[in-house]
């Protein structure tokens, strides 16, 4: 009883850990800061962290041709592309609605898992894919469901971020990740996204300049980076502790979480409709459930926004 305790109380912890990181994602485009300037130093970020933990496991970076062709694939769907939309659609979108919007993760999956022959056709699931549905119908249809209608035509961009995680979930479920374990994963793909996103971010003139003075979306960006790669770290650790079908509930409290913190650190306020949304969502959510083998880096990769 007491073990099963102290794993409730870790769960509640990643939740609320990875639930904070939309609203700091919000503080981090408050000012001038674009996206692939942000997504640079959030892959670097990670990818210092990372080697420090791996190095505490005495383990070093795998360099081989079908390593580095994971490490390019999980950068580009898990983080730079999704990414990237997600903080366009925050600097437009509350909060607590882009981490709603987030949840819809294993309902985007399940068509794609169709299609890649991961999964079988269940009705109880395509059930829970319609639930998704009228949950962001009920986000972008009525009138007062939004502060500003114009903010309807950026509810696509947030769903960017969803549809890469579970495609990114499906191709590791067909694929796998040539051996590598999920923590190895995240920190190649951390490096070699940083290296992809450098130039990118320079070129394009997004490129952040790492000297003082810092701001606040500087430590925003900072903090969320840590807390992703320790809280993914601990995903890891309670999957092989407790099973991914316990760990994989943690969902549930990101988006919890996630909407908590957007209104106690951004004094967000919601309509009646995204309320209703997010609780049709989580419902359509429990129903397509992801399957577990696909579940350690689809969740893993949606904490990375």
């Amino acid at each position: 009883m007491k073990d099963r305790l102290f794993l409730i109380f870790c769960l509640a912890v990643m939740g609320a850990g990875w639930g904070a990181t939309q609203p700091l994602a919000k503080i981090a485009v408050s000012e001038s800061y674009r996206h692939i300037g942000l997504v640079f130093w959030q892959l670097a970020i990670g990818a210092i962290v990372m080697g420090v933990i791996q190095t505490m496991r005495g383990r070093r970076l795998t360099i081989s041709r079908p390593a580095l062709q994971i490490y390019v694939l999980i950068a580009m769907i898990g983080t730079i592309l999704p990414n990237s939309a997600s903080y366009e659609a925050a600097r437009h979108l509350p909060a607590g609605v882009v981490s709603i919007l987030l949840s819809l993760v294993p309902l985007f999956a399940f068509p794609f898992a169709i299609l890649m022959g991961n999964e079988r056709f269940q009705w109880v699931r395509f059930g829970g894919l319609a639930l998704g549905l009228c949950g962001v119908l009920l986000i972008v249809g009525p009138e007062t469901s939004l502060p500003e209608r114009a903010m309807i035509v950026f509810i696509p961009i947030a769903l960017i971020a969803p549809l890469f995680y579970g495609l990114e979930g499906n191709v590791v479920a067909r694929w796998g990740t040539a051996g590598l374990d999920p923590v190895e994963v995240l920190y190649g793909a951390s490096v070699v996204g940083a290296l992809i996103a450098l130039p990118v971010a320079v070129v394009s003139g997004q490129f952040i300049d790492p000297r003082p003075p810092w701001g606040q979306p500087d430590f925003a960006l900072m903090i969320s980076s840590i807390i992703h790669v320790l809280v993914y770290t601990a995903y890891v650790w309670m999957v092989g502790r407790a099973g991914p079908v316990f760990a994989v509930q943690v969902s549930y409290l990101v988006t919890g979480f996630g909407v908590g913190w957007a209104m106690l650190i951004l004094e967000e306020s919601y309509s009646v409709w995204v309320w209703g949304a997010m609780g049709v969502i989580l419902t359509g959510v429990f129903l397509v459930q992801p399957s577990p083998r696909a579940a350690l880096v689809e969740l893993g990769e949606r904490g990375n926004t």
